[in-house]
């Protein structure tokens, strides 16, 4: 059982996503800001 598990965990597949996908998130990533302050990170969503 855990040989079939392993090999078809590794099968190709084309991964088309949706537009709405992509642009969400990097409108997400263009909005995320991480602030390093010593030894903190702030991660800050700026809409």
């Amino acid at each position: 059982m855990t040989n079939n598990y392993f090999l078809s965990s590794f099968e190709e597949r084309e991964l088309v996503p949706k537009k709405t996908t992509i642009d969400f998130l990097l409108n997400y990533s263009k909005a995320l800001s991480v602030i390093d302050y010593k030894q903190l990170k702030f991660e800050i969503l700026l809409n």
